[in-house]
C-alpha cells in the first residue's frame, strides 16, 4: 500500500468504557452481548464508544454525526489522545498513537493535528494575531516567522484586518474564524473539528460552512468533522458516520445515506432531507441498453446529454424546458444511460430505477 493509499487516520475495534471495573465490563460485554443499560446496572459503568472501526483517507471530509450522548466527541477526543480508549488501536499516519510516549505525543498534536472545538477558548488578553501563531510558539518558531505565518492565516479567512484586536472585539463567527486559523498555523496533516459551528446563527454558520469548504479545496486537508446536524454533515462530509449508542450504525457517501438507509434509525434521520441535491443522473438513470430494447428506434445520440454526476435539482431544470428524455454520460463521454420524466419522479420519491 503506498502512502497514499494508506488511511490517514484510522481507528480498529475501538472501545471507550468509563467508571469502575472496566476490564471485566469489556470482557462480559464480549461475551455476552450486554447492552448499555446492563453494563450499567451490572458494573456501574458507561460505555461510551462501542467497537468502532474507520478509516480516513488523505484528503477526506469525514463527519461523524449522531446525536447527544451518541459518543462521537469520546470517539475524535481519542485521535489526539485527549481520551485513552479502554480497548483497540488509533492510528495516524499509520502509527499507533497509544505506543508513544507523553514527548512523542505532545510532538504530535503541535506538528501534524490541529483541533476547533465548539468554544475556542481564546486568550482574552492576547491580540488576534498571538493567538492564531499560539501553536507556533510553542514549537519554539523564531518571533518574525510567528507573525508572518499568523497574518498568512488571518488573510485566509479573510480576517487580516483584524490582527491587533482582541477577541472581545470579534462577534462569534469570527472568533470560530480565529480559532481555525490558529489550528491551521502549524500546517497540520489532520484538523479535528468538534462541532465548530453548532453555536452560531443559522447565517453565519451557512456562511461558514462556505468558507470551510472554500478552504479544503485550497488546502487539500484531513477532516474529522463532529456534528449533530444532518444537513451539516451532508453539506460538508465526502462521507458520513452516524453514530448511535457508541457504535457506527452507518458509514457512506451522502447519496448513500440519504437514498439506502441501512436501518429505522437512519432511515428516521433522513426522512425530512431533501435528495435534490444529493442524488445524481446515475442513481435514477435506466441503462441505455435497457432503454433502447423498451422503445426500439428511438434514436438516443439525438437527446440532450448530461453528465453521470449530474443532481436532481438540475434535472428538473432541465424537464421545465423539455420532457424529452436526457442522455447521461460518463467520464469519457460514452452514453451510459437514459432519465425519462418518470426515472427523475421515481428518483425524488427515492424509488428505485425502472
Amino acid at each position: 500500500m503506498s502512502e497514499r493509499e494508506e488511511p490517514a487516520v484510522a481507528g480498529r475495534d475501538v472501545w471507550k468504557i468509563f467508571g469502575h471495573n472496566v476490564e471485566h465490563a469489556l470482557e462480559a460485554i464480549r461475551s455476552h452481548a450486554l447492552s448499555k443499560e446492563q453494563v450499567l446496572d451490572e458494573f456501574g459503568a458507561i460505555v461510551a464508544v462501542a467497537g468502532v472501526n474507520f478509516a480516513v483517507m488523505h484528503g477526506e471530509i469525514f463527519c461523524v454525526m449522531g446525536l447527544s450522548g451518541s459518543g462521537k466527541s469520546t470517539l475524535i477526543r481519542h485521535i489526539n489522545r485527549l481520551i485513552e480508549p479502554t480497548a483497540g488501536e488509533l492510528l495516524v499516519g499509520g502509527v499507533d498513537i497509544n505506543s508513544l510516549s507523553h514527548k512523542q505525543m505532545l510532538r504530535l498534536r503541535s506538528e501534524k493535528i490541529g483541533m476547533v472545538f465548539q468554544k475556542m477558548a481564546l486568550f482574552p488578553h492576547w491580540s488576534v494575531a498571538d493567538n492564531v501563531s499560539f501553536g507556533l510558539e510553542v514549537l519554539n518558531v523564531p518571533k518574525q516567522q510567528r507573525r508572518q505565518r499568523s497574518q498568512e492565516m488571518l488573510e485566509l479567512v479573510q480576517l487580516g484586518a483584524w490582527a491587533k484586536h482582541y477577541p472581545d472585539e470579534l462577534s462569534g463567527g469570527m472568533q470560530q474564524r480565529i480559532g481555525l486559523a490558529r489550528a491551521l498555523a502549524t500546517d497540520p496533516e489532520l484538523l479535528l473539528m468538534d462541532e465548530p459551528f453548532s453555536a452560531l446563527d443559522p447565517l453565519i454558520r451557512r456562511q461558514l460552512q462556505d468558507e470551510f469548504l472554500h478552504l479544503w479545496k485550497t488546502l487539500n486537508k484531513t477532516s474529522v468533522f463532529i456534528t449533530h446536524d444532518l444537513e451539516e454533515a451532508i453539506r460538508l462530509g465526502d462521507r458520513i458516520a452516524i453514530m448511535n449508542e457508541g457504535r457506527f450504525v452507518q458509514v457512506g457517501t451522502p447519496e448513500e445515506i440519504v437514498t439506502e438507509p441501512k436501518d429505522a434509525y437512519v432511515a428516521e434521520f433522513v426522512r425530512g432531507i431533501s435528495k435534490l441535491k444529493l442524488v445524481r443522473a446515475h442513481s435514477v438513470m435506466q441503462p441505455v441498453e435497457q432503454y433502447e430494447h423498451e422503445n426500439p428506434g428511438m434514436e438516443v445520440a439525438r437527446y440532450r446529454s448530461v453528465p453521470d454526476d449530474t443532481d436532481l435539482d438540475s434535472l428538473v431544470q432541465m424537464k421545465t424546458v423539455s420532457l424529452e428524455p436526457v442522455l447521461v454520460v460518463n467520464g469519457d463521454n460514452t452514453p451510459v444511460g437514459i432519465v425519462t420524466v418518470s426515472n427523475l419522479l421515481n428518483g425524488i420519491r427515492g424509488n428505485a430505477p425502472t
